[in-house]
């Protein structure tokens, strides 16, 4: 049973994650009991509402049980109030006599859901984030930059697609996973930081489905997480992976995370996340970039070229492949990919200037900063840029 709620007078941040923790569990108790998907979710909403109104004066003993009977409540009232759906009220019933909630948590099924292959990438993120996650719209849209109104759209024209399906169909692992990593990769923005709402959402999933690739997800995200503090100088521009300060890292999240991998690949069952955490770990575990295990590096990428095929890879392995064999080599392997996957150019321009190549690289900096997407990345890669130039001057004079 859970903590009973504080009676300071207002909700605190421990009871308010208390509250987005039990969001999944009490909607799939109303998907059980014959809610429509779409508008249990609503009721849960309303639920959260009145919760953040009522408990700080009259905490519930039982914090699931009472948002759960409260969430049935008010499904029942708008189904009943709705004339052009009554033939609802005979999948409704008499209502549940209040009490303890049941212990069964089908959060699992709420994520694959959630992550249904008919919903797009953007609309499976928000609806996730939203049922699984507990997030107001508000929340959301201020963390992906939009207006409430688009993100509310968004959500509801997911819903819309959901609902109806039944939780008990099998659900694809992977997918749901995509959309964590999906996720995670957004970082942070707004008042919601989107990278410790991923790893708390994996770790809820990686306690309800024994699986090596959510442990593996996890790992990743540990290992990345681990080094966030040092991505950016304090104006705001990157900080690439050789030049960070590694004494910043947080050890604990490094530590867990290698022990979670090293599990997960102690099943022998590879997958893509695994390989990525692996890749992760060891970058981690060298104390300067000159330390760094570019061969096994190499290895991994190999490994995950294996499993994905992913163009994406393939130009990462250049990049390693340049570190463990010298830029020359690395360039060999660019060379076989397509010039117009995004950050060919900028990987080009690293290597070239590894090379010796000054000239070739500022150029090409400069031509990657021009067709970078994000703001961040642009400036990273003009700076780049400058410093040669800046540097071809100063031996030409």
């Amino acid at each position: 049973m859970a903590a009973p709620i504080n009676g300071s007078g207002a909700i605190s941040v421990g009871d308010a994650a208390l509250l987005r923790s039990l969001t999944p569990s009490v909607l799939t108790v109303l998907v059980r009991r014959g809610a429509d998907f779409a508008a249990a979710e609503d009721a849960v909403q309303e639920a959260l509402v009145e919760a953040l109104r009522v408990w700080p004066g009259d905490p519930p003993h039982d914090p699931k049980g009472w948002l759960v009977t409260v969430a049935w409540r008010k499904f029942v009232d708008t189904t009943r109030s709705d004339t052009a759906r009554r033939r609802r009220e005979d999948r409704v019933g008499e209502e549940p006599e209040p009490g303890p909630a049941a212990t069964v948590d089908d959060t699992l099924q709420l994520y694959f859901l959630c992550a249904h292959p008919s919903l797009t990438s953007s609309s499976a993120v928000a609806l996730t984030l939203r049922a699984v996650g507990g997030l107001t719209t508000r929340q959301i849209a201020q963390a992906y930059l939009v207006p409430e109104a688009t993100m509310a759209q968004r959500i509801s024209r997911a819903k819309r697609t959901v609902s109806g399906m039944r939780l008990d169909r099998p659900g694809d692992v992977g997918t749901v996973l995509r959309v964590l990593y999906l996720v995670f990769n957004e970082g942070y923005s707004g008042d919601i930081d989107l990278a410790a709402e991923a790893i708390r959402l994996t770790r809820q999933l990686a306690a309800a489905l024994d699986h090596p690739e959510v442990a593996g997800l996890l790992a990743l995200m540990l290992l990345h997480h681990a080094r966030r503090a040092t991505r950016t100088a304090p104006d705001g521009s990157l900080v690439s992976l050789a030049e960070q300060d590694r004494s910043r890292w947080d050890t604990r999240l490094i530590a867990e995370g290698v022990e979670i991998l090293q599990a997960a690949l102690a099943r022998d069952r590879l997958g893509e996340f695994q390989a990525q955490a692996a890749v992760a770990a060891l970058h981690a575990d060298a104390r300067t970039a000159a330390e760094t295990d570019w061969v096994q590096i190499v290895e991994w990428y190999d490994e995950l070229v294996r499993l994905t095929d992913s163009p994406v890879v393939r130009l990462n392995r250049a990049v390693a492949v340049g570190e463990a064999d010298g830029p020359r080599a690395g360039l060999a392997a660019l060379a076989e990919l397509d010039n117009s996957l995004p950050r060919y150019t900028a990987v080009a321009a690293y290597l070239h200037e590894r090379d010796g190549d000054p000239v070739t690289a500022a150029h090409l900096y400069a031509e990657a900063a021009r067709a970078a997407t994000n703001l961040a990345e642009r400036d990273h890669l003009i700076r780049c840029a400058a410093r040669l130039n800046t540097a071809q001057h100063d031996r030409s004079l």
